[in-house]
């Protein structure tokens, strides 16, 4: 084995540190999964739920479904593994749903403990406690969260290749190339593709051509193999057509921008407010190791800088990017944000050391100021959570407290304030932020209402100006049977249907056909559907849509 890897320090057996990152680990995974019981199903989770009551209903497949048709955009394996928690149960829900990912987020918060740890102690506290305040890692770790999972893979391959002196050729290799294949298992070419660039920053970072050209040359042979195998699963599910399907929103759409563009420097802009604190704060933590190059702390902070650019960097190249493909870089930052902690002698450190603290003594109260402010703003979906905006308010006054009492202690201090800062983000986004936001964008009463009228006098179900991979998924995922609704975007559609049908869709719309065929009849009912209202009409005559006023 080379001797070009240097060693890290510890003051700790590898043992100890282990176990303590494991108890943090079960720690973040249980924060992780607080409340998720029975809670409703919005935004993004709604396509994951579907998939996997899909699954439920109909057995496992390499790709998941909705409305009984494979999905190209992921690999099934996320989807099977919320499958197997939910067989148990016999129903799929948030808390079976959030699982996978919650265990992920616990194995980022433990590693990102370990690695910085292994240093000092206190640095993995702090590094600990920046990644717990980092705004995407907080709502991705309470959701279904495919780059959550990537990002622990990533971590954990970059944590391999940092202790690369720990494993012969042979040992190395084979762990890397696992956790790459099950990076693709979960997330496709990107999930492949993520990890293998932060190996390569570390080994490109020690020099050692030879493994860095063995790995790399081992990486694109996987995912070429990988890829192949996945064409091949595609062809025999759909055809060639569904190949096409899986190459355009795996990989061609995401590189031409058909799928959605964003300039080049969308990553380092918006990370400021996406990844904050850790990326705005890690940037002028980088000019700390100037001159501290055999410094063992300041090679995990380098090894760290270059990964997350690698991962920003090589993911600004596709011209379709949104914030959470790069959530491997979260735990790189919160390590680096933190190093002034763990430098001495700098003016620099001493400034940032000042400003990370204040920020984190003032933090609970500003959580207070804002929900007071979204009280007077948002009183109608407030107002119903009253007891927990209460509790809430209760804990950050207590958290502020004890925030200000740490000022007159000198040890332990900082990780104190850290630890205070993390617990009231965490209570306020858990009590609070969160139930607003499910409030506001919950379909399941519209849902369940319109099932009831659809099957009461059973008639086809048409969506109207919905997208089949859009709010269409939101009326989908609270049904607990199969669906097949029609779709249509235009009155013309409309007239070409066979009646009679039920017409489901926004009420300024209804209006607007209201306004335009009067013979259009009233609407059943009305009421909230994913933070708007919706209506459902029943159309007798299709031939109405063809006397225009």
């Amino acid at each position: 084995m080379s001797s070009s890897f240097p060693v890290s320090l510890s003051g700790q057996t590898d043992t100890s540190l282990t176990r303590q990152a494991l108890y943090i680990a079960l720690a973040v995974f249980v924060l992780c999964l607080l409340g998720a019981h029975g809670t409703a199903v919005v935004g993004f989770d709604s396509r994951f739920v579907l998939f996997a009551k899909e699954m439920l209903r109909h057995g496992p497949g390499v790709f998941p479904t909705t409305y009984g048709e494979p999905y190209p955009d992921y690999p099934a394996t996320s989807t099977f593994l919320t499958y197997l928690l939910s067989l148990p149960f016999g129903r799929v829900d948030l808390f079976t749903a959030w699982l996978p990912t919650a265990l992920a987020s616990g194995l980022i918060a433990g590693l990102t403990y370990r690695l910085a740890a292994a240093i000092s102690r206190s640095w993995g506290l702090l590094s600990l406690a920046m990644l717990l305040l980092t705004a995407t890692f907080l709502s991705e770790a309470r959701a279904v969260s495919l780059d959550q999972m990537v990002a622990a893979v990533g971590l954990l391959a970059f944590f391999i290749a940092f202790n690369a002196q720990r494993y012969s050729m042979q040992g190395l290799l084979v762990r890397l190339l696992l956790l790459l294949l099950l990076g693709f298992a979960l997330r496709g070419p990107l999930g492949l593709v993520v990890p293998a660039g932060m190996v390569c920053s570390q080994l490109l970072l020690d020099r050692n051509w030879r493994w860095l050209a063995v790995f790399s040359g081992s990486a694109l042979a996987l995912l070429l193999a990988c890829s192949a195998l996945l064409l091949v699963a595609a062809r025999s599910i759909g055809g060639e057509g569904f190949v096409g399907d899986v190459l355009r929103m795996q990989v061609t759409g995401r590189l031409d921008g058909s799928a959605g563009a964003s300039d080049a420097l969308y990553y380092f802009r918006s990370s400021l407010g996406n990844y904050a604190l850790a990326f705005p704060l890690a940037i002028p933590a980088l000019a700390l190791l100037w001159r501290r190059r055999d410094d063992p702390a300041a090679r995990l902070v380098a090894g760290c800088a270059l990964a997350a650019l690698v991962v920003m960097a090589g993911l600004s190249l596709p011209q379709a990017k949104k914030a959470r493909y790069i959530l491997a870089m979260a735990p790189l930052a919160a390590i680096i944000a933190t190093y002034p902690f763990h430098v001495s002698g700098q003016r620099l450190a001493a400034l940032l050391r000042g400003l990370i603290q204040g920020i984190w003594l003032v933090l609970p109260g500003l959580l207070m100021l804002g929900i007071w402010l979204g009280w007077r703003r948002y009183p109608q979906v407030l107002q119903p959570l009253t007891e927990r905006v209460v509790l809430c308010a209760l804990w950050l006054v207590l958290l502020q407290l004890l925030a200000l009492s740490r000022l007159y202690w000198r040890n332990w201090r900082a990780e104190g304030l850290a630890l205070g800062a993390a617990l009231a983000l965490w209570g306020s986004y858990i009590m609070v932020i969160e139930p607003a936001e499910q409030r506001l964008y919950d379909s399941r009463e519209f849902s369940l209402a319109v099932d009831a009228v659809v099957a009461a006098k059973p008639a086809p179900l048409v969506l109207y100006g919905m997208g089949r991979d859009a709010r269409a998924i939101k009326f989908m995922v609270n049904l607990e049977h199969d669906a097949q609704p029609l779709f249509a975007g235009s009155p013309d559609q409309l007239a070409s249907l066979s009646a009679p049908y039920y017409l489901m869709l926004d009420e300024k719309l209804a209006i607007h056909l209201k306004n335009t065929y009067p013979a259009l009849g009233a609407a059943l009912f009305t009421g909230r559907f994913d933070n708007d209202r919706y209506c459902l009409l029943r159309v007798d005559d299709a031939g109405v849509f063809n006397s225009i006023r």
